[in-house]
Parts: structure tokens; sequence; C-alpha cells
């Protein structure tokens, strides 16, 4: 049975409130005739309780899971109840902390809710911090903002971006590959992230150099953190990496082993622009700072159930630097990471 009482033995911390406020009620539109699952973790029990109790208010028939109950961690595969009880909902959220090689048992997750159409908000290590900064933004706002840059970008052939860690990357676009908004607001069409603020797609070719001065993603950004100080530098030719440097030889041979997991674990799978202006500033948590106004980019998994790319991958890390200048064609868009338009 699921772990569906479990919010009324644990005290909520009402900073919570407001993010789990915006999370349930304006990012998942949830409804009372709606049944939501929420997975959960022993980390992630609060801001799950708080998930939990905005639920209570709308009335909805609802699940919680903590993944501890049902198996052991790292997960490797997520477990059939749970799997079984998302087949039953219309809306959904995975509000845990990641561990190393469970992204295959996130992915099953994901083919429900693509398949079934569920709005999901995915919260993987969310924090009380991004619940008190990201999850507090006006979401209805940065989808209005982000409608008209995923618009603008689907009229571009080629974006071009520079930052002063010393970036020069292109990606050359394709009217075939589509970009996706996820602002916040989740529709039926495409689950997102929570606190959401981004517009991506696939590049069908990327060159020059990425100098990941922010954070990189899955389990690497938990042991790493914000690499300002140590940045990763990665060379991209015909959109595949060709070399890699960074000073913290650790995390170096770290990522190179990531990406090197599969055929397609170090080809460009994402390029994105993150729209969330609540997010001011790079706290060494992908959930949060991918969503900072700038770019980021994905090597491995392309989103290809939605961006309508040609190849998969088992494997995806994003990577996010910081105070972008980007072009859309020839027209600027953001300079010192602010946007201008």
């Amino acid at each position: 049975m699921p772990d569906r009482q479990f919010s009324d033995t644990i005290a909520i911390d009402p900073e919570l409130i407001p993010g789990a406020r915006n999370a349930i009620r304006d990012c998942l539109r949830l409804q009372p005739n709606e049944r939501i699952t929420i997975i959960t973790d022993e980390a992630t029990r609060e801001i799950a309780a708080a998930l939990q109790e905005q639920v209570e208010e709308v009335g909805s028939e609802h699940a919680v899971f903590v993944l501890e109950n049902y198996a052991e961690r790292p997960l490797t595969n997520m477990p059939r109840i749970i799997l079984d009880d998302l087949n039953t909902s219309q809306v959904s959220i995975f509000c845990a902390q990641t561990q190393r090689g469970e992204l295959g048992s996130r992915m099953q997750m994901s083919e429900i809710v693509n398949k079934n159409h569920i709005r999901h908000g995915h919260m993987v290590n969310i924090s009380h911090q991004i619940m008190l900064e990201g999850m507090r933004a006006d979401f209805r706002a940065i989808d209005a903002h982000s409608q008209i840059l995923v618009e603008r970008a689907r009229a571009a052939r080629r974006i071009h971006c520079t930052n002063p860690a010393g970036t020069d990357y292109t990606a050359d676009l394709s009217a075939n590959l589509r970009w996706l908004k996820t602002s916040g607001i989740i529709t039926p069409e495409k689950w997102g992230n929570l606190p959401g603020g981004e517009i991506f797609t696939s590049p069908f070719d990327s060159n020059g150099r990425f100098v990941v001065d922010g954070v990189v993603g899955d389990y690497l950004c938990q042991k790493y953190g914000d690499i300002q100080k140590t940045p990763l530098t990665i060379e991209v030719r015909d959109n595949r990496i060709k070399s890699l440097g960074c000073d913290n030889q650790e995390l170096l041979e770290e990522f190179a082993a990531y990406t090197n997991t599969d055929e397609n674990s170090n080809r460009v799978g994402e390029f994105a622009v993150g729209t969330n202006t609540a997010c001011t500033h790079v706290i060494g948590n992908i959930l949060q700072d991918e969503k900072i106004p700038g770019i980021h980019i994905a090597f491995g998994h392309p989103y290809a159930e939605h961006t309508g790319q040609t190849w998969l991958s088992k494997t995806h890390i994003d990577c996010v630097g910081r105070d972008f200048d980007i072009w859309f064609d020839d027209d600027q868009v953001m300079r010192k990471g602010k946007f201008l338009v």
C-alpha cells in the first residue's frame, strides 16, 4: 500500500508552503476530480509532505510512495507498485534525491508519463533552498516570456553564444527538430522540471568550445556542486565531444567516463535557454541552475520522443555556464546574462 498518510506525522516548515502551492495549483493545475501520484524518498519527505498538504486542500485523490519502503537504493528499476499506481493518475510528481545509476528507473517512469500524457512535475534533487527561490517564481510571467523566446528560436537557423569563461559555441538548428517550452506551466504534451523555466531542442549540429563554469548534472552535481573555480572545458566538433580539460582531475575523469557510457553519451542531445528570472545565481544544484537565464547543453539522451531526434542514449548529463551573450541568427537576445527581449 502507498504511504498516503505519512504527512500527518511530519512538521512542515511554513516557508515551504508558497513553493508547494505554486507546484500544485499554478504549475500542475491539479483539479479536485483528478488523481495524483507523488513519488518521494526519505531525504525529501518534508517537501513531499508540503506538496501532499496542498493536494489535500484541493481535495484530489492521491497516493504517496517513499522509495526506500519499496526497494533498495540505488534503484535498478522503478518498483512495479509505483508504476502501476502511476498508470491510474492524471498528474504526478517525482520529488526525491538522485543516486548514481538510477537514471534508468526514472526513464521507466517517464515512459508511462509520456504514454498516458500525465501532467508530471519532475523535482529531482529538490531542496529547501530551491523551494524558497526558484519555486517561488511567477510562472505565468515566465511562461509568457518563454513563449516569446521559443517563437523566435523556432524561426532561427543558428544560435551562437559566448561567455567570459571562454565559451564560443554555435548550435545549428533544423526545422525537423522541435523546440519545447518547459516554463513551469505543465501540460499533457510535455512533462517538465519544477522549478520550470527553459526552452530547448536537440541540435542538428554544434561546434565550438563550451566552458562549464556553473554545474554539471546527474550525480556529479551532488558531488562537485559549483565548479566555477575549476571549470570544465569541452571542445565539441560535429556535435560530439572532441576533447575535455579541467584542473580537477577527478571531475575530468568521471565526466569522461560518464560521456563514454554508450555510443551516443558524448553527443550533444539538448541545447537549451534558461528563462526563470527568479534564479539569479548558481547554487550548485542542477535542478535550479539549468533554469538560470543563459545557455546549457546536455550530452546523451535527446528526448527524441519530444524533439524528433533520430538517435537515443541511456545517459543524460547537463552542463551549465554563466553570464552569456546569445544571438539568434544575427539578433542579440542576451547580454551578460540579461535578456534583451
